[in-house]
């Protein structure tokens, strides 16, 4: 029975193994993400408003009563968002501790008869955990993979990666994590919820999801890409404000990190997003220590709040805390370059052979860290519990079956522990509790740590980049949490703050030995009290250095200095500690930037992720806008054009954004304005707007026609607008024209040719945009616009103000178009003629 029972499971795999596609090519359907005629897979994002008569016409119809339902459903959205992240990182938490748990709980039962059983039991768990997570992600959601910071990043910088926030890559992200991490790889699970919280609050935003129907028309508000991208900041902020319970932390981050453009009332509510994401997780965690949650007790979320750590520190301590800052520079710059190279060598080499592949790949980087975990213990003698501490609350050895502090593995006595068990043998956050525990300053050796150490750094640097979920924030605090111990016991040992047999007191002990009384080579009573006291003196050294390790690893891979100062402070539960912290991450973030830039900025341009940065480069101050445009030439459409020439432009070219000239009266050409592609397929497919004449519409003495909707010219969030290959056009459609008027942007931005790239650069920037008309200097000026014009009285009616335009025409031809390097359609648009 037994043999048939596994016959049939053998028989399933391979049949499942069998349907996997062998090569990328092999995809069909959605599997993958969608690529463009030239192989992109990113494009750039439509954040300025089009401000055609579609537009003004709905504008019009809105009064204040409408603006006011705006903002109320803005809120409650920031209310949805807060409420669906922290609901997700509970669930993740819960499912990633209970599968540690029941898989430690049994492998202890089995090693107390057999530590080879026992082994063979903990790699499969591992194994089927992490199969689990690169089959989901391969075969179901591709672009869960990863971190995606880097991609959402890149989503509020502009740049729209294809499947980053659709309804199968959030419910990817979530149960591929949970295979990940609680398989046991060297990744966190911080990473990812960013990623979850920024597509529920996509989701939301669209209303839900069509491909599935979950869509629901009363959250169908928003439809511009500005609106969205509001909400993804909001639904960033609350995927950290879950993983660290850091609900500050969380806004800094997105404001420091991911966002390119910000503003006050985006503040207010992604602040509220954070409050109620801190509710939602402390409300699960209060039904959670009453033991409703299984193995959850008190991990996953209460990570590394330590109150009792050290209050106060001398000026002796800053070199200490300087050279952690150092090491965490040298570390974090070299695991940027080594995952660098790793990453790149997947995506151009190993990756391009299929998904099985992938699939391989995960699998055997599990076996490996499982092996690495069980065996190393096995090889490190165990040592002899300390005296017990009524105190501390923590039981030497574990009782068997237990995981924590002090584990008992491979032990000959019982009240013996082994001291690297303790550290492979956890879940990542209970393992980061272990080493900033003050209360047991002395259960690692300097050997164990090391060895840690340098297993753990080299399983972080291989792993990162496999086909599953994967964030850094806690390999990170786990790397540096354990050098800064190392550097902490060294520390310790060098102001030989614990050496009672020689009688050297500490430096807090010394006025209290001064004012005691020697008395035949022995102390008081009152110096006798002090020297107990150097061993507390020694754990709030080891804590204060620990949590300088772990900021200044994470200061010097990600380049964070705010945020992550204010999430250690949080999630330490520490304020005295800010002083130290700021000061390793200021010396960590200025090491590491000598060497390469941030682990996120790496990753993203190795995606090809064409990410504007805060700065423009030097070298753009002795450019002009007329030089950085070239000599490509510009395609354009007359105001008036045929639908066979649309048709035949469009086949022939990538480009997203098309200028519309006409002819004056007195002969010149001018801009009138830009036409999206999107928007000319949406006129392509209905036909309601083909016309016989070529002639303009207000040129017959017809009104210009109104016949679409706003909403039918909003992208969808899945990228996959309409093709063009899905129209059918008869021999009469391509013999029609369309006045395109009615349907551009009739003020889009425009700059002089001789304006320096860099004001260029910062105005592209700052303002989101997608194209940038390039003119030659207006031959005349109109008028003049000061402070005092745009301050306008209470009495003004709001409605004109949205509705004012910021266009300037051009005067004169030759004209040309700025455009992002990474978009879609060729990135300069020249000689408009």
């Amino acid at each position: 029975m037994l043999s048939d029972h596994f016959q049939n499971g053998v028989e399933t795999a391979k049949l499942m193994w069998s349907r996997i596609p062998a090569t990328e090519e092999e995809e069909v359907g959605e599997v993958g993400p969608s690529r463009k005629g030239n192989g992109s897979t990113v494009e750039s994002l439509d954040y300025e408003v089009v401000e055609n008569f579609a537009y003004r016409e709905e504008q019009a119809k809105r009064g204040k009563l409408y603006m006011g339902y705006a903002v109320l459903v803005k809120w409650f959205l920031a209310l949805l968002i807060g409420i669906g992240t922290g609901l997700a990182a509970v669930f993740i938490n819960l499912s990633v501790e209970n599968f540690a748990g029941w898989k430690f709980s049994l492998t202890f039962q089995i090693i107390q008869k057999s530590y080879f059983a026992g082994f063979l039991v903990y790699i499969l768990i591992n194994l089927v955990l992490v199969l689990s997570s690169v089959y989901i992600i391969t075969c179901f959601a591709p672009a869960a993979s990863g971190s995606g910071i880097p991609e959402i990043k890149g989503y509020l910088n502009g740049i729209d990666t294809h499947g980053i926030l659709l309804f199968r890559t959030l419910i990817g992200k979530i149960f591929g994590s949970i295979g990940s991490v609680g398989g046991g790889l060297a990744l966190g699970k911080e990473g990812p919820l960013v990623h979850i919280g920024a597509c529920i609050a996509s989701l939301l935003g669209q209303g839900g999801s069509t491909k599935y129907h979950l869509r629901s028309r009363w959250l169908q508000v928003f439809s511009s890409e500005r609106d969205r991208r509001d909400l993804v900041t909001c639904g960033c902020a609350a995927g950290v404000a879950a993983a660290f319970r850091a609900p500050v932390g969380g806004v800094l981050f997105a404001l420091e990190e991911v966002t390119s453009w910000w503003r006050s009332q985006l503040m207010w509510r992604v602040f509220f997003t954070s409050a109620i994401v801190a509710v939602v997780v402390r409300t699960a965690m209060g039904w959670c220590k009453d033991g409703n949650c299984g193995h959850f007790g008190a991990g996953g979320f209460i990570i590394w709040d330590i109150s009792g750590g050290q209050e106060d520190y001398s000026f002796e301590e800053l070199l200490p805390m300087a050279v952690i800052g150092v090491i965490g520079g040298l570390l974090g710059a070299l695991f940027n370059q080594l995952t660098l190279y790793m990453t790149h060598w997947r995506r151009n080499y190993l990756h391009k052979k299929g998904i099985r592949v992938k699939i391989i790949e995960a699998c055997l980087i599990s076996v490996i860290t499982s092996a690495i975990s069980f065996g190393l213990p096995l090889f490190r003698r165990c040592t002899l519990c300390p005296e017990a501490d009524a105190n501390s609350g923590i039981e030497c050895p574990q009782a068997p079956g237990m995981f924590g502090n002090y584990v008992n593995f491979y032990c000959q006595n019982n009240k013996e522990y082994n001291d690297l068990a303790t550290i492979f043998f956890n879940t990542q956050d209970d393992a980061i509790r272990n080493l900033f525990s003050a209360k047991t300053a002395h259960e690692f050796s300097a050997q164990s740590l090391l060895t840690f150490l340098v297993m753990f750094y080299t399983l972080a640097v291989v792993t990162f980049g496999t086909a599953v979920p994967a964030g850094q924030f806690v390999p990170g605090i786990m790397i540096g949490s354990t050098y800064g111990r190392l550097v902490g016991m060294f520390v310790v040992s060098f102001y030989k703050k614990l050496n009672i047999e020689e009688g050297t007191l500490p430096p807090s002990a010394e006025p209290s030995y001064h004012n005691g009384v020697k008395e035949n080579g022995s102390v008081s009573a009152l110096y006798q009290l002090d020297l107990t006291n150097a061993v507390d003196d020694h754990q709030d050294n080891l804590f204060l250095v620990t949590t300088g390790g772990a900021a200044s690893f994470l200061g010097g891979s990600m380049r964070m200095t705010v945020s992550l100062c204010v999430i250690m402070v949080e999630i330490t539960n520490n304020l005295k500690l800010l002083p130290l912290i700021m000061l390793v991450l200021l010396i960590s973030k200025a090491v590491g930037d000598a060497f390469n830039e941030g682990l996120y900025e790496e990753q993203a341009r190795l995606r090809a992720i064409p990410l504007l940065e805060s700065r423009p480069k030097y070298q753009m101050r002795y450019m002009t806008a007329k030089e950085a445009c070239g000599n490509q030439n510009a395609v354009y459409f007359p105001r008036v054009v045929k639908v066979a020439d649309i048709v035949s432009i469009l086949r022939s070219n990538d480009h997203n954004g098309f200028p519309v000239v006409d002819h004056a009266r007195s002969g010149e050409t001018l801009v009138i304005g830009l036409i999206l592609r999107s928007h000319l397929l949406v006129l392509l497919q209905s036909k309601v707007d083909f016309q016989h004449s070529p002639l303009p519409c207000d040129s017959r003495g017809d009104l210009l026609p109104i016949r679409h909707h706003l909403s039918e010219f909003v992208k969808p969030v899945s990228s996959k607008g309409i093709s063009l290959h899905d129209i059918h056009f008869t021999p009469d459609d391509l013999e029609m024209y369309i006045d395109l008027a009615p349907f551009l942007n009739p003020s889009p931005y425009v700059v002089p040719e001789d304006m320096s790239l860099t004001k260029v650069y910062n105005l592209f920037r700052q303002l989101g945009l997608r194209h940038l008309l390039v003119v030659p200097r207006p031959a005349r000026v109109i008028g003049i616009i000061t402070r005092k014009d745009l301050i306008l009285e209470d009495n003004d009616d709001p409605t004109a103000v949205e509705l004012q335009s910021t266009s300037v025409r051009g005067t004169q031809s030759n004209h040309r178009v700025i455009k992002r390097k990474g978009d879609a359609q060729q990135p300069l648009l020249d000689g408009l003629l």
